[in-house]
C-alpha cells in the first residue's frame, strides 16, 4: 500500500478557527504600516478627507489581493510562502514629489504602472542573482531588516509619530504591558494560545486602553458600510518621464528588499527560496504594483513586519496568510470594519511590534551562527553591512544633501545593507587568488556560491 507523502508545514491547511485567529493576527500586525503610505502621500497632497478615506480602502483591497497572489499563487506568479504584501515606504518621498510638483495622482499612477511592468520583466534576472546570497549575506540582511524595523515599533510604543502625547509615560506603560502579556502567553499558555500570543496581547491591550481613554470607536459610526474602488478613480494615468525614472529606481530598491524578505521567510519555514521561486515572488510584486496603479493605490512589496510574526509564532502555513489576505479584502470593501481595526491604539501595536521585529533580528543572528568566522574576513562583511544598513535608521537626515535617486536607494537601510553585503562578499570571498571556502557557506553540503 503506497504511503502518502507528508505535507510540508507551509502547505498545511489549519482548521477554520485557527485560520481566522492566525490571519487576524497578521492583519493587526501590519495594519498601521499598510495605511501609513496613503495617509502620508494623501496628506502631503492635501487631499480631502473623503479622498483620503478612498485611498485607504483602495489600499486595503489591493493589499489583500496582492497577498493572495503572493502566497496562493497562480502559474508563475507568487512565491507560495506565508508573505503579507503592503505598500512600500521606499516610494513615499518620490510619490510626494511627483504628486505635489509633477502632475498629481495621475502622474503617480502612470509611473507606478510602468514600475510594476518593469518588475515583472526584471524578475527572472533577480532570480538568477540568488547565488550571491550565501548564509553570510542572508543572515546579515535578515539582521538588518529586524534592526531597521525596531524604530517603527518604538514610535508606535511612544504614541505614534505626530501624536500630541508622543513619549508620554502612559503610552510606554501600555506598550510595556502588551509586551509583557505577549511574552507571558507565549511562555505559559497552551500551544494553540501561545501561537496567537500577539493577537491576545493586542486584544488585552485594547481592552485596557478603552477605559483609560487611549482610543474610542467613534469613527466606526462615521464610516460607510460599503466601499468599492473603481479603476482610475482620480483620472486616467499620466506618463511623465521624470516620474517614471524615479519610480524605476524605487522598483530596484523594492526588489532588493523583497528578495531579503523572501529569503528570510524561506529560512524560517524550512523551504529555501530557489531562483525560480524568487522570480515568481518578484513577478507577483510587479503584478500587484500594476494593480495598485490601476486601482488608485501604490507600489507593493513583501511586508517585513509579518516576517517576524512567522518566526515568533512558528505558524508556517501560507494558507494562514491567505486568510489574512481575505480579511484585508473585506476591510477594503467594508470601511466600517476597517474603522474598527484602525481604532487599535499605536502603543498597543508598539508593544507587539517590539517582539515581532526583534524576532526578525534574532533570526538573522541564528543564520549567521552557521557561518564560519575563523581565518577569514566574514566578520568585516557583517560589520560594515550592518553599519551601512543602520546608518539611515539612526540618522534619518544623513543623506538629505544627496540627489533624490541616491536617497531613494540609501535611505532604505534594508537595500543599502543588502547591496553592501553582496558587494563585500564578492570582494572578500570571490576575487581571484582568495582561498576556497571563504564565502560564508554554513555547513558541508551547503549550496556553493559562484560569482
Amino acid at each position: 500500500m503506497a504511503t502518502t507523502a507528508p505535507v510540508h508545514p507551509v502547505d498545511e491547511v489549519p482548521p477554520v478557527r485557527d485560520l481566522a485567529a492566525f490571519g487576524l493576527q497578521h492583519v493587526l500586525a501590519m495594519y498601521a504600516g499598510a495605511v501609513a503610505v496613503p495617509l502620508i502621500v494623501g496628506g502631503a497632497m492635501k487631499l480631502s478627507p473623503a479622498d483620503l478615506a478612498y485611498l485607504i480602502t483602495a489600499d486595503l483591497l489591493v493589499c489583500g489581493i496582492a497577498t493572495l497572489i503572493q502566497c496562493v499563487g497562480f502559474w508563475r506568479f507568487g512565491v507560495r510562502l506565508p508573505i503579507m504584501q503592503g505598500c512600500t515606504f521606499a516610494a513615499v518621498s518620490p510619490m510626494v514629489l511627483i504628486g505635489t510638483t509633477g502632475g498629481g495622482l495621475p502622474a503617480i499612477y502612470g509611473s507606478v504602472i510602468v514600475a510594476g511592468l518593469a518588475i515583472m520583466l526584471l524578475a527572472p534576472v533577480f532570480g538568477r542573482l540568488l547565488r550571491f546570497f550565501p548564509p553570510l549575506v542572508t543572515g546579515t540582511v535578515i539582521l538588518i531588516i529586524g534592526v531597521s524595523l525596531l524604530p517603527v515599533a518604538g514610535n508606535w510604543a511612544a504614541g505614534g509619530v505626530g501624536a500630541k502625547d508622543f513619549g508620554e509615560p502612559k503610552n510606554l506603560a501600555l506598550a510595556g504591558f502588551v509586551l509583557a502579556v505577549v511574552v507571558a502567553v507565549q511562555r505559559f499558555a497552551p500551544p494553540f494560545l501561545s501561537r496567537i500570543a500577539v493577537l491576545i496581547g493586542i486584544a488585552v491591550g485594547v481592552a485596557v486602553a478603552v477605559p483609560f481613554g487611549f482610543t474610542d470607536f467613534g469613527g466606526v459610526d462615521d464610516a460607510d458600510w460599503l466601499g468599492i474602488s473603481t479603476p482610475f478613480h482620480f483620472g486616467a494615468p499620466a506618463f511623465h518621464a521624470s516620474a517614471i525614472v524615479s519610480m524605476l529606481v524605487v522598483a530596484l530598491v523594492t526588489m532588493t528588499e523583497t528578495t531579503g524578505d523572501l529569503i528570510a521567510v524561506g529560512e524560517m519555514t524550512d523551504r529555501r527560496v530557489e531562483p525560480r521561486t524568487l522570480a515568481d515572488g518578484l513577478r507577483a510584486d510587479g503584478l500587484s504594483t500594476v494593480l495598485g496603479g490601476v486601482f488608485n493605490t501604490f507600489p507593493y512589496t513583501a511586508f517585513a513586519q509579518n516576517v517576524g510574526l512567522v518566526g515568533m509564532t512558528r505558524v508556517r502555513s501560507r494558507w494562514v496568510v491567505a486568510a489574512a489576505g481575505g480579511i484585508l479584502v473585506l476591510l477594503g470593501l467594508l470601511p466600517k470594519l476597517g474603522a474598527v481595526v484602525a481604532a487599535v491604539p499605536a502603543p498597543v501595536l508598539g508593544g507587539a511590534g517590539l517582539v515581532m521585529f526583534g524576532t526578525v533580528a534574532a533570526s538573522g543572528l541564528r543564520t549567521l551562527a552557521e557561518v564560519d568566522f575563523k581565518g577569514n574576513d566574514n566578520l568585516t562583511v557583517v560589520a560594515v553591512s550592518v553599519a551601512v544598513g543602520v546608518l539611515p535608521v539612526g540618522v534619518p537626515t544623513v543623506y538629505e544633501k544627496f540627489p533624490d535617486w541616491f536617497q531613494t536607494v540609501m535611505n532604505s537601510g534594508i537595500s543599502a545593507g543588502c547591496l553592501t553585503a553582496i558587494v563585500l562578499n564578492l570582494i572578500f570571498n570571490h576575487l581571484p587568488g582568495k582561498p576556497a571556502g571563504r564565502d560564508g557557506a554554513a555547513t558541508p553540503g551547503a549550496p556553493a556560491v559562484s560569482a
